[in-house]
């Protein structure tokens, strides 16, 4: 039996402590930070208020606009809501309806739909990345795809708000949670099978419960499977973030970035890799685009363009809402996706069963990337559809958005005029 030294048992206990030590530090400098942004809030109203004759110098208005870009950047941001009243189909209006068909622990199964849209439409389930943001980062990839279809997305729980008598969640956890989902969206669908749709990082977990579905000629498994911007075969084009994954064994990721849960939230003592620590790595990686991104907000603040500075305000409104993750989660998806390259080398297992990729021949696969992706490169996706060789060349698709980012390719103009409408004609064509 493999034992560790009590060196390294010491080494491990003093990073942890380190790593627990840096979440409670996080929490005092949240709270300090959460005055400081009140405080700002409220001077920059009092600058930029009327009766104020500072407001009528050139100092004031600048003044309360730096304020306010400082009172914005320092902010806390809880889980934001979908907001998604009404959807506009060919120039007509239509009232939405959402709901939470399904409970679970580690994450809710939402629906989508709006009142135009018959009953025999198809059916989607939006696999959310769990990479520390919530779901409502693919607001827009549910408004787009709402035109067409009924749409269901998981809504991943915050790991820090899961008590611990719920057990843990890892990677293959993960994979039944997609399983019974569809199973779910088949039922309330009478039977027919649903369609999927993978954004990101789910694409492995997504692409590997397609193929268990395959495998067990399961009623629930997908018409088709859509993957967009996944680490299939992080071998292909490897970007900066297959690069750290790479350089450090799965030791380094447990010792220096995992974390306990403080006792404040009802998931304490849980191990998990916080959300912020996964913030500070996302902004890390392009620092000078956000401060930019900052400073451009202060300056159409200054020239009255407050409908371009909103639209900042509203992307880091959700982009800085972050959530933690399972520690097992994780770590899992560090070493079989992107150090053992599990899935591309057929070993990756579920409880045990090795899951054959040449299985699927019922579900048709569409992989997308884009031209300017640096989180996924360049044929990191499209390896799935060799990996698929049971299926028919008529049921495979590859599709890249020329000049779209890694965020392009599920929002923004990019996906809804030229991504979405390639989805919407592969589910047509596999219905």
């Amino acid at each position: 039996m493999w034992v560790q030294s009590p060196a390294k048992r010491r080494r491990i206990y003093r990073s942890q402590q380190g790593n627990n030590l840096l979440y409670h530090a996080y929490e005092i400098q949240r709270s300090l930070l959460n005055g400081a942004s009140a405080w700002a809030s409220i001077a920059s109203e009092m600058m930029s208020n009327p009766a104020n004759p500072w407001s009528h110098t050139a100092v004031g208005p600048m003044t309360a606009n730096a304020l306010e870009v400082f009172a914005h950047a320092t902010a806390s941001y809880g889980k934001p809501a979908f907001n998604i009243t009404e959807i506009e189909v060919n120039g007509e209006a239509h009232p939405v309806e959402e709901a939470t068909v399904v409970n679970r622990p580690f994450g809710d199964l939402k629906r989508f739909r709006h009142t135009g849209l018959p009953e025999s439409s198809p059916r989607i389930l939006i696999v959310a990345p769990m990479s520390g943001h919530y779901a409502t980062l693919l607001r827009g990839t549910v408004e787009r795809m709402l035109q067409s279809c009924i749409v269901y997305i998981t809504d991943w729980a915050d790991a820090k708000l899961v008590p611990m008598h719920e057990g843990h969640f890892d990677l293959d956890d993960y994979i039944d949670y997609l399983m019974d989902f569809l199973e779910q969206v088949r039922v309330e669908g009478d039977g027919e099978r649903p369609h999927m749709m993978a954004v990101c990082q789910p694409s492995v977990p997504a692409f590997a419960a397609t193929a268990l579905l395959n495998q067990h000629d399961s009623p629930a498994t997908p018409k088709t499977l859509t993957m967009m911007g996944g680490p299939i075969d992080t071998r292909e084009s490897p970007t900066s973030v297959n690069d750290h994954a790479m350089n450090r064994p799965i030791e380094w990721f447990r010792q220096s970035v995992i974390a306990t849960v403080p006792s404040q939230y009802r998931g304490a003592g849980r191990r998990v890799y916080p959300g912020f620590m996964q913030l500070s790595a996302f902004m890390s990686m392009n620092l000078g685009n956000h401060m930019m991104s900052h400073w451009e907000m202060f300056k159409h603040l200054t020239v009255g363009d407050d409908d371009s500075a909103q639209a900042t305000k509203d992307f880091y409104d959700e982009y800085r809402a972050v959530c933690d993750m399972t520690a097992e989660f994780y770590l899992q998806t560090v070493e079989e996706v992107f150090q053992k390259h599990s899935i591309p080398n057929g070993e990756f297992r579920h409880k045990g069963e090795i899951v054959d990729l040449g299985k699927i021949d019922k579900t048709a696969l569409l992989a997308i990337e884009g031209e300017r992706d640096d989180i996924s490169g360049l044929g990191q996706t499209k390896a799935a559809l060799k990996l698929a060789k049971g299926l028919a060349e008529s049921k495979k698709r590859y599709y890249m958005a020329e000049g779209a980012g890694h965020y392009g390719i599920f929002n923004g103009s990019k996906w809804r005029d030229k991504v979405a409408p390639e989805v919407e004609k592969f589910i047509a064509k596999h219905s």
